[in-house]
């Protein structure tokens, strides 16, 4: 188990999954195009040792390959972390899925998730406090400037943590912080976040700033949760641990109530002031392309707590694959039981690197009837994040999508681009830059299913396919041909 950022970059160090910079490199474009090319070739993660201008260390890419992210979420594959969601998530005979959804939060209780509240005395990202807002200095650690457009430097990699003031639940988002000052950032969180839920029930009761604990390196099942599609009033810090199997120690705030990660490297306090809007961008963003300056709020810091000797992390989003792919892959197979028990036809799913989570989903059907494709459709786009699911293209169970020239081929075989595209306007990614309005717009579905015994469907061919027999024979009297041909 990792109870710090510290413990996963040692297990990297002694797999040789780590390779370390002591040459001095810039914080501004060199160190994020270094990690570019190194997420890009399949290569280690990196410690930077020698950041010009800053004495702190800073880590990148560490979940830049599957083989990484399996490492930091202790798996041997993503299949387990998903058999275990589907066994909690489970109904029992007189209940249903939905029922045991709203019971999240008490279901991870009961799974030895539970946090531990330590005091701050045995809490390491309280050994350095500084307070006040002139003592501030966010210029003392490596934050990046990534692409040459970008308007400035931005903490990639925060974890920022608000508090329901209604409920009490905490929520974990991850919002890119660009630095407009040595203690002010700007929060960069879209009307459709969590974090902008929180702070709207703040508005509504009056209150114009919103406490906020900004997070800079966890253990890495936290750091992941961050980025976990769960439900809005289910704690993050919850879910890593049960991913962790072991409960995360969090102590209190120095500023607001606001519990964070004991073992954290950084943490940053202070309020959003949702009446102090400040230019935030351009940034190089996760599409590809740069989103453009826009107003957001301002996040004031008046704290920071920290460990003596700290590790900074950041990442880098541009043209895929990213290392955020390598995250979004993980959310893709460990919470698709969840799909599963909510729609019980889903059998597979798959989101390309190309399409950046939010432009394309494969999804792949036991077909049951005509319009089964459209039901699919209206489930993922009336879903949480899945509604920002710009492209869907439905399979039946034939057809392997993690295979991309099985599924091109038969989604070029199959489908009738007058009959089987239909589309629905709805809301899109802010990010979204080909829809005529912002965060609004056509969304698409293509059935590439069969079309067997559908209404006005001509008598549909079978697929070739080789009897198991000869299969087998072949294999048995050939098999050293082809090992040969390897």
């Amino acid at each position: 188990m990792f109870n710090n950022l510290n413990d996963f970059i040692e297990l990297l160090r002694s797999k040789n999954e780590l390779t370390e910079i002591s040459e001095k490199v810039e914080p501004s474009l060199e160190a994020a195009e270094i990690a570019d090319r190194m997420v890009k070739c399949g290569g280690p993660a990196l410690l930077f040792k020698n950041i010009a201008g800053c004495s702190f260390p800073l880590a990148m890419n560490l979940f830049g390959t599957e083989k990484r992210m399996l490492m930091a979420l202790e798996a041997q594959n993503f299949g387990d972390i998903a058999a275990r969601i589907e066994s909690l998530l489970k109904p029992p005979a007189y209940g249903g899925i939905l029922s045991k959804i709203s019971e999240l939060p008490r279901l991870f209780e009961a799974s030895n998730s539970l946090p531990r509240v330590v005091a701050r005395e045995k809490a390491p990202c309280k050994q350095v406090v500084i307070t006040g807002e002139n003592k501030v200095d966010l210029n003392i650690f490596p934050i990046i400037k990534c692409w040459p457009r970008d308007g400035g430097k931005f903490i990639t990699f925060p974890l920022v943590i608000t508090r329901n003031p209604v409920t009490g639940v905490q929520n974990i988002g991850m919002y890119r912080m660009q630095v407009i000052s040595a203690n002010k950032t700007a929060m960069h969180w879209h009307k459709h976040k969590d974090g902008a839920y929180t702070a709207a029930i703040h508005r509504e009761r009056g209150d114009h700033k919103v406490p906020a604990s900004v997070v800079i390196g966890a253990d890495p099942a936290t750091m992941y949760s961050a980025t976990a599609p769960l439900p809005y009033g289910v704690d993050e810090i919850l879910f890593a641990g049960f991913l962790r199997n072991s409960p995360v120690d969090i102590v209190k705030s120095e500023l607001s109530e606001i519990l964070v990660p004991a073992q954290a490297e950084i943490v940053l306090e202070g309020e959003v002031d949702l009446d102090e809007l400040v230019d935030e961008g351009p940034f190089g963003d996760h599409t590809g392309y740069y989103s453009p300056m826009d107003k957001y709020p301002a996040f004031n810091i008046k704290c920071i707590t920290m460990r003596r000797n700290p590790i900074f992390i950041e990442t880098v989003v541009g043209v895929p694959p990213m290392e955020d792919f390598f995250l979004g892959y993980a959310t893709e197979r460990i919470f698709l039981p969840l799909l599963k028990l909510q729609c019980p036809e889903i059998i597979d799913i798959r989101f390309p690197a190309a399409g950046v989570f939010h432009n394309l989903a494969l999804v792949k059907i036991k077909k049951l009837y005509y319009g089964h494709a459209q039901k699919i459709a209206s489930f993922f786009w009336g879903l949480n994040q899945l509604m920002f699911t710009k492209n869907i293209v439905i399979y039946d169970e034939t057809t392997d999508i993690q295979n991309n020239e099985e599924a091109l081929f038969t989604m070029l075989a199959n489908v009738d681009f007058k009959r089987d595209v239909f589309s629905f306007d709805g809301p899109l990614d802010i990010l979204d830059h080909a829809s005529a309005l912002e965060g609004f717009g056509p969304k698409v579905a293509i059935d590439a299913t069969h079309k067997k015994n559908s209404p006005g469907a001509r008598e549909w061919p079978e697929p070739i396919k080789m009897s198991a027999g000869m299969k087998k024979s072949v294999e048995e009297k050939w098999g050293a041909l082809f090992n040969l041909k390897k």
